[in-house]
């Protein structure tokens, strides 16, 4: 089933998430229904927030572009990213590289909105699974940036907020108007 994706102006995306501690026939129909959303609205990840769910749980998928990572590697052995896409995880735990890069973001929960965001390169991600199994992925490129975003949404931040100043001035009156058309005020 396909949800609605929250938008701008909901306190749900601003809200650090619970987290998971049971994976139930519900929660598997939430993923599953997150899974259909994401890949309606042409998106690379969902977080559960984003549908209105306070949960740490979250869903990726770069299985389109596999050029956009250098490497790929799950539990310290190389892996196929084939054989890992759609990425589902609860509760994840991220560490960073040190290098930084800039790249173009946008957000199915604000829309019409895209900008470049500074993040880690490289993120090293403890996902547990809804088996109880845990995954330990390295890699960088669309996945990192992906985990990065869905693990913010899960810690109530949005892209926005990692914004350059100029880009946050830049973009304050189509926000502020976005909130607008959300929110009603």
């Amino acid at each position: 089933m396909i949800r609605e994706i929250v938008q701008y102006g909901h306190p749900v995306l601003r809200q650090r998430c619970q987290p998971v501690t049971v994976v139930d026939d519900s929660l598997v129909e939430l993923v599953n229904d997150m899974l259909e959303t994401m890949v309606d609205a042409n998106g690379v990840g969902l977080a559960a927030p984003q549908v209105g769910i306070d949960l740490r749980l979250a869903v990726v998928d770069i299985s389109h572009d596999p050029e956009s990572i250098s490497y790929f590697r799950v539990n310290g052995e190389d892996a196929n990213l084939e054989d890992y896409m759609p990425l589902v995880f609860i509760n994840p735990e991220l560490e960073f590289g040190q290098e930084k890069e800039w790249g173009q973001e946008g957000c199915l929960s604000i829309q019409g909105i895209r900008a470049e965001v500074r993040r880690p390169m490289d993120v090293k991600a403890t996902l547990p699974q809804l088996d109880g199994s845990v995954l330990v992925i390295e890699s960088d490129g669309l996945l990192s940036r992906a985990i990065q975003h869905e693990t913010d949404h899960l810690n109530g931040i949005l892209f926005t907020e990692r914004l350059s100043a100029a880009s946050k001035v830049a973009l304050k009156n189509r926000l502020k108007k976005l909130l607008a058309e959300n929110t009603g005020m």
